[in-house]
């Protein structure tokens, strides 16, 4: 049996903090504010895969008024996601995601997060996709305040907790 989750989260744009997304650290004046490194493509990730698992949402389970998790790396909360997505004997398909954002271009950077991302959930990097668009200028995210990230997932169910080996399509 097979399950889809969606994700979606947004962050606005804060001095003196460094910009993290898709757990790398990328070059720009500004960061995103959050109670964690405010990861926004790491965030939609683990709500898609909550989703799709049937669990509550990311605030629900790291809630940012617990100050035992503030700054903590949103990879950490992957890693946690992961834990419940292999008692709950599922696996991961496949992840597709887009980062919205005016400012700072992300193209460069979409490999790299691709093999962290992947790395940390411990699937191949062909099931991991990220693409990145502007908002052409409009709304917040166009006026450059913010970087927002959608996230789908797909999960499976599995007989056992070992990892699932790569999807390959029969003819």
């Amino acid at each position: 049996m097979n399950f889809v989750g969606i994700g979606y989260d947004v962050h606005r744009f804060v001095k003196d903090r460094k910009l993290i997304i898709g757990g790398i650290e990328i070059p720009y004046h500004q960061g995103l504010d959050g109670h964690s490194d405010a990861d926004v493509l790491t965030h939609a990730i683990a709500d898609a895969l909550l989703g799709a698992a049937g669990e509550k949402d990311i605030g629900h389970h790291f809630p940012n008024t617990d100050p035992k998790i503030k700054g903590i790396d949103s990879l950490e909360i992957l890693r946690c996601v992961q834990a419940i997505l292999t008692s709950k004997k599922l696996a991961i398909i496949n992840i597709d995601c887009s980062l919205i954002a005016e400012f700072p271009r992300m193209s460069p950077h979409l490999d790299a997060m691709r093999a962290k991302l992947s790395h940390t959930l411990q699937i191949p990097k062909q099931r991991v996709g990220i693409k990145a668009t502007t908002n052409e200028g409009l709304g917040f995210i166009g006026q450059g305040e913010g970087i927002a990230a959608m996230a789908v997932t797909s999960l499976e169910e599995v007989s056992s907790n070992l990892p699932v080996e790569p999807f390959h399509r029969t003819a």
